[in-house]
């Protein structure tokens, strides 16, 4: 039987960010690893129900070494970007500006423009690709597709350039140790950091290039290999002998294909994979088994902190509750007030709403509201509420004026979409993600049932790296704490 923890948080929740800082040690650990692994979609109940149901298998053994997080929450918003950055940044878009990979910057220009207006929507996926349909991406990210900043010369950002805050790579490089990472676009130069120089050895086969949950299984094998390859010393190619890096990882895609598609998803009410999405999270177990069998063969799995967890979760799991509203529907509701008062809306199960002029956001919010039935909207955040989450609009080039939250279950999307979920959302089976750690040091076939974020997990990798978790930019903003029995 596994032990299950309860302990209180209250001593950390009042430790200052000095105090775990003093507890930390400065001198890099050479000899130590960090394989961090997302799974996008894995929630907390997946992990689970797959632990229980296939003792035999990789996800079971992991859980046995290690710790597992019950009540582990990602990113609000949930998107892929806010949600890879929590684990790798400690932060919230609060402290890291990043709020979607679809987003608005009202200090940016729209590129091809020559700076000429001001205000653009930025986009970081694979519509910034020289060729979106090719697996490297045409030969990677289009710099003319870039939004402009006028403050700098009127020059293109990078995804890297649009985060604020640093990486646990750049903090490693730093610290004279190795890194990489794969992904899922060439737009993952966001984890390079502000420094560009974060990740020495980036992968980001773009996903665009495949279909269909077959397909990004051979699409996530590949970047499986390359790991391996890493694991064994050698670049992402198997080229070159360059030794293992310090902090590496990738994440998984074909789970979250499968909770989308429509012939996938859950059934009884959520409670069971789908065959189609059991395939998924099978062959994704084998895939990490080989990773830790890598690991044991070249005497690695000793010195290795593994983290399993995912970005986001997806919503809905329970098909029923499924319910698509028209996007654009939000966007002709605010316009209402005024034409043209929408600057940019980014919808999947939450809407983003920036507006041509802040003054009219309550107006808007109101708007919304009255358009709650059409809209399927349970709230509707603007003034403070969102502020003293993420700051306030009128001072913050990326914050949102209004955010609305759906009732659990609404997707928006363009008419005739056939997917049943998606992520993005602040709901349960949005944020309710699996996180497991196991490595040295870390308690075996345990459970910690205290509500933790997965921004925790980025100060955890620093401080076993022996480096210290305030080197963080967003730790010391946002006074991320490490993650408990750790």
């Amino acid at each position: 039987m596994r032990r299950r923890i309860t302990a209180s948080l209250t001593a950390l929740a009042c430790a200052t960010p000095l105090a775990i800082a003093a507890a930390s040690p400065v001198q890099a650990a050479t000899d130590h690893h960090v394989l961090l692994i997302s799974v996008d979609g894995l929630h907390a109940a997946d992990l689970r129900r797959y632990v229980a149901t296939h003792p035999g298998s990789a996800l079971a053994a992991l859980s046995r070494r290690g710790t597992t997080y019950t009540d582990a929450r990602g990113s609000e918003p949930s998107d892929s970007f806010p949600g890879l950055l929590a684990l790798v940044t400690g932060g919230t878009p609060r402290s890291t500006g990043v709020y979607y990979d679809d987003s608005y910057d009202r200090r940016l220009s729209p590129p091809g423009s020559g700076c000429a207006t001001v205000g653009t929507e930025v986009v970081f996926d694979e519509s910034i690709d020289r060729d979106p349909d090719a697996l490297d991406g045409g030969g990677g990210i289009d710099p003319a597709k870039l939004p402009l900043d006028p403050a700098k010369g009127c020059t293109p950002v990078y995804p890297h350039q649009f985060l604020r805050t640093n990486t646990v790579f750049e903090v490693a490089r730093q610290a004279g140790l190795r890194t990489a990472w794969s992904d899922k676009h060439p737009a993952y130069d966001l984890v390079n950091g502000p420094s560009g120089k974060g990740v020495q050895d980036a992968y980001n086969p773009e996903i665009n290039a495949v279909a269909g949950t077959a397909a990004t299984e051979g699409y996530d094998d590949l970047k499986a290999a390359a790991v391996r390859n890493e694991i064994d010393g050698k670049d992402h190619a198997g080229t070159h002998t360059v030794g293992v890096p310090a902090v590496f990882g990738l994440n998984f895609q074909a789970v979250s294909v499968a909770q989308k598609d429509a012939a996938g998803g859950y059934t009884d009410g959520g409670r069971a994979p789908s065959a189609e999405l059991a395939d998924a999270l099978e062959h994704t177990d084998r895939s990490i088994g080989a990773l830790l069998a890598r690991l044991t063969a070249r005497g690695l799995d000793k010195s290795t902190q593994v983290i399993l967890t995912a970005k986001h979760g997806q919503s809905p799991t329970d098909r029923a509750k499924l319910k698509l509203v028209d996007k654009k529907l939000l966007t002709t509701a605010v316009n209402g007030v005024t034409p043209g008062l929408v600057a940019q809306t980014t919808a999947d199960d939450v809407a983003l709403l920036w507006l041509t002029d802040h003054s009219k956001a309550q107006a808007a919010a109101a708007a919304l509201r009255a358009h709650a039935g059409e809209l399927n909207i349970d709230r509707v955040l603007v003034g403070k509420d969102i502020t003293r989450r993420f700051g306030n609009p009128a001072k913050d080039s990326r914050t949102p004026d209004v955010m609305v939250l759906p009732r659990p279950g609404t997707v928006y999307a363009k008419p005739g979409a056939t997917k049943i979920a998606e992520h993005g959302g602040f709901s349960a089976d949005d944020t309710h993600v699996a996180l497991l750690v196991a490595g040295p040091g870390v308690p075996r076939g345990e459970e910690v049932d205290d509500r933790v974020t997965t921004t925790q997990v980025a100060p955890t990798i620093v401080r076993f790296l022996g480096l210290d978790p305030r080197s963080l930019d967003a730790v010391r903003a946002e006074h991320t704490r490490v993650l408990p029995k750790q």
